[in-house]
């Protein structure tokens, strides 16, 4: 939210010096005189921030603030589910064999110890059903399973709020479009003429919010998409893992 807030500062004097920089503009025979402006094009184009503001503008700055909200906010939903689950990441073949080394060299304590001191939702899970051992069997599985439904609800934490923004940024952008159609009829009717200068304003508007309502879901989606397939990865690891642990303990127990 804090991000958010800094954005719109930024935004709003972005608006501001833009507005001011084209409320006064000078003639332009006085600015080819000048050399401000070359009549045969040959200077480089307006550059692409330049361009973006300019359309943000065009694009009325309530519902494209709202669309960049929208924005802000689902990228750091995103990134702060990717830091975590590239942080829940382990070498799972690596901790089954550690976990398996510990069970003959130590016994139950040792394993634990060693999932105590491994990152990861596989480790927290190893360490559920170790603790349970003297319960028996059934009840590690158990544990296992259940303690591994509390895992993927963790790495699942907000995706729903990802799927949300992903959503109304869309609905926003074709509000702002039904918004520049009633302006735009309404120019019609304060003119009475069905002229293209008098429908163009409120058509831009229309278009360049279903724009960016269409570019901000795009950019949710496949962040959205690639934490979806963090996530399978993660708990194809995690359901594999668990079968090889439950097949460690068993060899433990006829010993």
């Amino acid at each position: 939210m804090v991000l958010a807030a800094m954005t719109l500062m930024v935004i709003s004097a972005h608006v501001a010096s833009a507005q001011n920089d084209q409320a006064a503009p000078a003639p332009a025979t006085e600015q080819v005189a000048s050399g401000d402006i070359d009549p045969f094009n040959t200077k480089s184009e307006e550059p692409l921030h330049q361009q973006l503001k300019t359309k943000f503008i065009e694009g009325g700055a309530g519902f494209m603030a709202l669309i960049i909200i929208c924005l802000i906010i689902g990228l750091a939903l995103a990134i702060e589910r990717i830091l975590y689950l590239s942080f829940s990441k382990t070498n799972t073949k690596k901790l089954v064999e550690k976990v398996e080394a510990a069970l003959a060299d130590g016994g139950i304590e040792k394993a634990k110890d060693v999932c105590r001191n491994t990152r990861g939702p596989v480790a927290s899970i190893f360490y559920q059903g170790l603790d349970r051992y003297d319960q028996g069997l059934d009840v590690v599985e158990k544990s296992i399973v259940s303690y591994g439904s509390v895992q993927m609800s963790n790495m699942e934490k907000g995706l729903s709020w990802i799927s949300l923004f992903i959503a109304i940024a869309p609905s926003l952008g074709f509000l702002g479009t039904v918004i520049g159609m009633i302006q735009a009829f309404d120019a019609i009717q304060a003119a009475g003429d069905i002229s293209p200068n008098v429908v163009a304003g409120g058509m831009k508007v229309a278009l360049i919010t279903t724009v960016g309502g269409l570019i901000v879901a795009l950019i949710l989606q496949v962040f959205y998409n690639y934490i979806l397939a963090k996530i399978d990865s993660i708990s194809i690891d995690m359901e594999d893992s668990s079968i090889a642990l439950v097949d460690a303990l068993v060899e433990y127990n006829k010993k």
